[in-house]
């Protein structure tokens, strides 16, 4: 197939090909895999400035996505590729291939540098949703960051570059420009820019940023940063979220809230207890969602109502395919239980619902939420339970609402359960969605 850029896609090509070091904040479905290939071979081979490239993608976008863009384009056919990912036997030999591009998960980014036993001999990188790095003690970064001196040119691809806040954006910009602009230490970057928020005492749990840090970050960042939203560019289908509200009975609220005060409860002759805050978070969720793990690891079930709107839902749907998006096991093990449903998981699973073979399809955010494109299946998501993180939410629903989405409208449903925790995780992702928005605005490319 032969690739005709829009124009935000050649200006974001050259910025790539003239910035040693970029940070591409490109909303999803704008390209940024054909957007980076291109430049990429362009600098291969014909400026030269780049001899072998390593792509660190998440696991699925790394063994699908990359290869089949590869294949797709005509321009790009010329670039060899290997893909390390499998077995270490299997990772080695695409390692020793000697390909214009080598493809790796970034779960194995620490085996290639300190176990595979091969020299790092990659002078370009790029970073396929460089939000996976934001954590500075992961064995990743730290693995990353130790080879990043040898690394000419650099490139970050993500398009939620602060899901939870900026305190993100420090990891990010420490593995791309090495510190020069957030600092070389974290502690440097939270005395610049944030105070103390919770605390016990001398313990601070969390910080927040100073009145100046917004402006003064992003216009620090900025002559490396651009950003692209898909609904500046791109002609999208039309977006309609909404809820499905279901109540519960009088006694599971009694249940709920004592569960809620007293970080214990007993159910069917089972003990829940919640250790820490944290904990009665995820059990209070789980209580929405309909079934609980208890102490001992079994699962009780605590209503039906969520499986019963998502029945109402599918019936409602007409026979169009639904995407279903789960988060504990329990509760993908029920829907199972009352639906015939088929998960997500290989590339034949991918490749039948883009092809209308599955008519309820599930998908976990974790494991599904990054580079899978789903759009060709279907136009409706709908959410049983619901994650704190911004990033695999808004990912997640990025499958259906992109580009290539043939149906005009794209339906994201969410089932909540009324006066839970269910309303304040919807409320919290609003809130993230208007820091990040506030940071893609500001380095937004000006075409």
């Amino acid at each position: 197939m032969n690739f005709e850029p829009h124009d935000y896609q050649t200006y974001a090509i050259k910025y790539i090909e003239t910035h040693p070091v970029s940070a591409v904040l490109l909303d999803m479905g704008l390209g940024k895999t054909v957007i980076s290939l291109t430049a990429i071979a362009d600098l291969l081979f014909d400026s030269f400035l780049a001899h072998r490239i390593l792509v660190i993608a998440p696991l699925r976008v790394a063994r699908d996505t990359w290869p089949a863009e590869l294949k797709k384009w005509s321009h790009l056919k010329h670039l060899t590729f290997a893909v390390a990912v499998g077995t270490p036997a299997e990772r080695k030999a695409a390692l020793m291939a000697g390909a214009d591009i080598t493809i790796i998960n970034r779960e194995n980014v620490q085996w290639l540098i300190e176990d595979s036993g091969m020299p790092f001999i990659y002078d370009t990188v790029v970073i396929d949703e460089l939000s996976s790095f934001k954590n500075h003690q992961s064995k990743r970064f730290k693995a990353l960051a130790k080879m990043r001196p040898k690394i000419k040119r650099i490139i970050g691809l993500t398009g939620t570059p602060s899901s939870n806040g900026l305190m993100d954006l420090w990891a990010e910009f420490r593995l791309l420009d090495m510190g020069q602009r957030l600092g070389r230490f974290i502690t440097q970057y939270r005395n610049n820019y944030f105070m103390p928020d919770k605390c016990n005492g001398q313990i601070i749990y969390s910080y927040k940023p100073l009145p100046y840090a917004e402006e003064a970050i992003y216009k620090q960042i900025s002559d490396i940063t651009i950003s692209m939203k898909s609904t500046d560019y791109l002609q999208m289908p039309e977006l309609i979220s909404s809820q499905y509200e279901v109540q519960l009975s009088e006694d599971e609220k009694k249940r709920y809230e004592h569960l809620k005060a007293e970080f214990v409860l007993h159910l069917s002759d089972e003990e829940i207890t919640a250790a820490n805050a944290a904990s009665l978070t995820g059990k209070l969720v789980q209580l929405a969602n309909g079934a609980i793990y208890t102490d001992t690891g079994d699962i009780v079930e605590f209503h039906d109502r969520k499986l019963d709107a998502l029945e109402d839902l599918i019936e409602a749907a007409n026979e169009k395919p639904v995407l279903v998006a789960y988060w504990f096991k329990h509760d993908l093990q029920r829907i199972k239980k009352r639906f015939t449903v088929r998960e997500l998981k290989s590339s034949k699973d991918i490749e039948d619902w883009n092809n209308g073979k599955i008519p309820v399809a599930v998908i976990h955010p974790a494991s599904a939420g990054h580079g899978l494109n789903l759009q060709s299946g279907g136009s409706t998501l709908i959410w049983f339970g619901l994650t704190w993180s911004l990033e695999l939410y808004q990912q997640t629903n990025a499958r259906l609402w992109r580009q290539g989405q043939t149906d005009r409208t794209v339906v994201i449903q969410h089932i909540i359960t009324k006066d839970t925790i269910d309303e304040r995780i919807l409320k919290a992702l609003s809130r993230k969605e208007l820091t990040q928005n506030a940071l893609i605005d500001a380095v937004k490319a000006n075409l």
